[in-house]
C-alpha cells in the first residue's frame, strides 16, 4: 500500500461507526467513510468537540453541522497550499491521501527537468478537480494544461495555485468534457510527456455529455495513449469511488501503455495513517506507468 504519511496539517484522529475523525489544519471534522465498517470505542475527544460534522442522510444525501467553522481557511502540504471549505456531499476540496501521488509525479518531473533542464515536462491532468495535482506538476517544474467539466472546481484550482506562489506559472485552465479536449489535442498535435487522471464512478461534461466508468475508461485510456509523446514520463490513474482493484489498474494500463510504450507498471492501494490505531485507512487504488 501507498500511504500518505507526511501530512502535518492533516491527520486522521480515529475512524468508527462509518465515521472518520480528522483534523485540518487547527479544525477538527467528521464526516462519513464507506470503508469504515468496525464499531471500535470513540475514546478520542474529539468526536464530542469538533468544528463541523456531516450527517448522512437514509435517503441518500446529507447536510453538514458546524459548531465552530470558518466558511474558508487554508493548510499545507509541504511547500503547497490548499484552500479548504465544506461543500456538497461531505467534501471539503482536497483529498489528502493523494499527496502519495503528488510526491511520486513531483519526483518523475523534477529527475526529467534535471536531465534537460531546458525541456519544461507538458503535464495533462484530466478530472482535475480543484488542484492538487496540478499545483504539486507545476511546483516540481511542469508546465500543466488542467481540465475539469465543473467551472466552480477549475476556478478553485487557480486559487489553490495563488495561494501555493504559483499564480504565473505555466498552467492552463480548461472547462471541458476531458475526451473531448483530448480529441482536440490529438487533432491539433499537441501531444504530452505525462498524463494524471482521477476519473469519477459517473459524471456529466458541460454539454450533457454521461461518463461511466465501466463502459468508458478503457476506450478513453486508449484515446489518453494517442495524446503522448513519443517517451512519455508518466500516466497515473486514480480510482476512489469505482472500488476498481490495483490489479485491474495495473492490467489496464500494462495493456495499453506497456505494448505502445514500453516501460513498468505498478499499482497499489492508497491510505492514510490513523492516529488512535496505528492502522491505515484504506482510501482507493492507483495505478503507475512509467517509461524507461
Amino acid at each position: 500500500m501507498w500511504i500518505a504519511k507526511d501530512w502535518k496539517d492533516y491527520e486522521v484522529l480515529d475512524a468508527s461507526g462509518g465515521e472518520k475523525l480528522e483534523r485540518w489544519g487547527n479544525y477538527i471534522l467528521i464526516r462519513p467513510d464507506p470503508q469504515v465498517i468496525w464499531n471500535t470505542d470513540k475514546k478520542h475527544p474529539g468526536w464530542k468537540r469538533c468544528n463541523a460534522h456531516y450527517h448522512r442522510s437514509n435517503k441518500g444525501g446529507g447536510e453538514w453541522e458546524f459548531f465552530d467553522l470558518p466558511k474558508i481557511w487554508e493548510i499545507g502540504y509541504q511547500d503547497l497550499n490548499f484552500r479548504l471549505q465544506p461543500f456538497s456531499f461531505k467534501h471539503t476540496g482536497l483529498f489528502p491521501e493523494q499527496a502519495v501521488n503528488w510526491d511520486w509525479c513531483a519526483e518523475r518531473i523534477k529527475e526529467a527537468v534535471k536531465q534537460n533542464p531546458e525541456n519544461r515536462p507538458k503535464v495533462l491532468n484530466l478530472f482535475a478537480y480543484t488542484g492538487g495535482a496540478t499545483v504539486a506538476a507545476a511546483k516540481a517544474g511542469a508546465a500543466v494544461t488542467h481540465v475539469d467539466a465543473s467551472k466552480g472546481m477549475v476556478t478553485w484550482a487557480k486559487e489553490n495555485a495563488g495561494v501555493s506562489g504559483l499564480g504565473d506559472a505555466p498552467i492552463r485552465y480548461i472547462v471541458d468534457d476531458c475526451a473531448k479536449f483530448v480529441e482536440r489535442e490529438i487533432r491539433r498535435g499537441s501531444l504530452y510527456d505525462a498524463v494524471i487522471m482521477d476519473p469519477p464512478s459517473y459524471g456529466r461534461g458541460p454539454k450533457g455529455e454521461i461518463w461511466k466508468i465501466e463502459d468508458s475508461i478503457y476506450p478513453f485510456v486508449k484515446l489518453v495513449a494517442g495524446v503522448l509523446k513519443e517517451k512519455p514520463l508518466f500516466v497515473l490513474i486514480n480510482s476512489y469511488t469505482t472500488g476498481l482493484q490495483p490489479a485491474v489498474l495495473a492490467y489496464l494500463l500494462g495493456s495499453v501503455m506497456t505494448p505502445k510504450f514500453g516501460g513498468s507498471v505498478q499499482a497499489e492501494e492508497i491510505g492514510l495513517p490513523v492516529t488512535s490505531s496505528g492502522l491505515v485507512l484504506p482510501c482507493g487504488a492507483s495505478g503507475r506507468w512509467e517509461g524507461r
